[in-house]
């Protein structure tokens, strides 16, 4: 069984408050892209679960969350027979875009076809938190407005048609240290995210890039300037707007316009600013692209 793992970006990126059990509550939407990685998942004769990749330092065993959801499932259920998963890695890793997480719904998908387990896309959510945040997330896809510490989501109107320049450099960033320096009790300004909702239920997108804000932005841009300086070049290269997705360093600008889009990312690729770039557009479940 092959399968794709949708890769997202965060249009809008708010954290209302800090927990008291440490967890923070956010409001963000949420919009999947298509770009994604590939998973082939196959049954074994002999008993356990087999994870290759392509990356050579992504961990193979109960570290990997693709092993985590299969494992999960498995014994929940009690199957004996063994899989053998292999996955192509080509969404950017520890980016802000959520490629562990897709990997792992897009497993806890596949498992679910392979054995006839006959669970629902709810019940696979339900069971995805577990794992992560964004997996219930990464199960439903297209534009969602999440909620809580993501795991409430409610599915809004599509994102109206446009060309994403991704721009990710040649770092990484924590989100365990970006959550954990990020003073969200005392932020002054927060994205109006009720706003973009009402612009994507009218199908406007200047309504949409208007309002593109991320909060987390305040904690990682001033420890990696490079951020802004790619959301510059976008912007100068006719990037509606550009933002910086999750908690970084990947940097996504929005385009009206295909020839602006591919001129952009000529003008990233001559600075050099970006290790990869990628071009596509919004993925929606309303019908494809």
């Amino acid at each position: 069984m092959k399968l794709r793992a949708l890769a997202k970006i965060n249009l809008g990126l708010d954290v209302v408050r800090k927990r008291e059990d440490g967890y923070h509550e956010v409001r963000m939407i949420m919009q999947t892209i298509n770009m994604y990685d590939q998973l082939e998942i196959k049954k074994k004769h002999t008993a356990g679960i087999d994870v290759q990749t392509n990356l050579s330092y992504l961990p193979v065993n109960e570290n990997n969350l693709v092993y985590k959801a299969a494992k999960m499932l498995m014994d929940e259920f009690h199957i004996t027979q063994g899989v053998s998963i292999a996955l192509q890695k080509f969404i950017p890793v520890a980016a802000g875009m959520a490629g562990g997480s897709s990997d792992a719904a897009a497993t806890l998908v596949g498992i679910n076809r392979l054995f006839n387990l006959g669970l629902s896309m709810q019940d696979l959510m339900e069971r995805g938190v577990t794992i992560g945040a964004d997996v219930p997330y990464c199960i439903m896809r297209g534009t969602a407005l999440s909620e809580g510490i993501g795991e409430i989501l409610t599915p809004l109107a599509p994102m109206p048609p446009c060309y994403i320049l991704i721009g990710k450099p040649g770092i990484s960033v924590s989100t365990k240290f970006v959550y954990g320096n990020l003073r969200a009790n005392e932020l002054e300004q927060h994205p109006d995210i009720d706003g973009m909702v009402a612009a994507l239920q009218e199908g406007s997108l200047e309504g949409v890039v208007s309002r593109m804000e991320n909060v987390l932005e305040t904690v990682t841009i001033p420890e990696y300037p490079i951020i802004e300086e790619i959301k510059a070049c976008m912007k100068e290269n006719g990037a509606c707007n550009a933002l910086m997705s999750g908690s970084g360093p990947t940097v996504f600008g929005i385009f009206d316009d295909e020839e602006k889009a591919k001129q952009a990312k000529r003008a990233l690729r001559r600075s050099k600013l970006t290790k990869q770039l990628f071009l596509t557009t919004p993925y929606n479940n309303y019908g494809g692209k």
